[in-house]
């Protein structure tokens, strides 16, 4: 087996590790998807290969926990989370993960809770109603910043330390131009 393909097989089980937390029972919005598309983003090559991990873990487990109205924000919002863990890629160190898991959880909330505030019908569609939307989802803001945290050291950093122990997995140098 090529280093290529066992660094691939690592990042997918752990990729597939995170999928699996959201189908166990948490707290709302203490979830691992955002930390595995700012993982994917952060470490998967291949550009396109980096958004199938996390919509299709969010699409599988929507499947099994039901589908919503509003799931294009929150399928959205993990795509740019994605995109944010390619400007992690360029550079890893610890700020730029932390600052990319506390702008994907910002922006989740912004973006979920505008959705939330135009189609769900709960709120009046006014700007004081936008207002009482956000202000209704800070408890949630709270857990899904915590759980971002959680996850993204829990995946950053057991990758670290693995990409350590096993010489196979880790990323092969990049050639210098002279």
């Amino acid at each position: 087996m090529t280093s290529n393909t066992t660094r691939l097989l690592a990042l997918g089980a752990a990729i597939l590790g995170a999928a699996a937390l959201r189908l166990v029972p948490h707290l709302p919005n203490f979830s691992p998807i955002a930390a595995m598309a700012l993982f994917s983003g952060a470490y998967v090559g291949r550009r396109g290969l980096a958004f199938v991990a996390p919509l299709a873990a969010l699409l599988l487990s929507d499947a099994i926990l039901g589908f919503y109205r509003g799931m294009g924000f929150v399928y959205g919002s993990m795509a740019l989370v994605v995109l944010i863990g390619w400007w992690i890629s360029t550079r890893r160190t610890p700020l730029r993960i932390g600052v990319g898991a506390v702008a994907g959880s910002a922006l989740f909330y912004v973006l979920t809770n505008f959705g939330m505030w135009l189609f769900s019908g709960y709120y009046p569609r006014t700007l004081a109603g936008l207002e009482a939307c956000y202000v209704a989802a800070i408890p949630f803001f709270q857990n899904t910043l915590a759980g971002d945290l959680f996850f993204t050291v829990l995946l950053f950093g057991s990758f670290a330390i693995l990409e350590k122990l096993v010489p196979a997995i880790r990323e092969p140098a990049r050639p210098q131009l002279a």
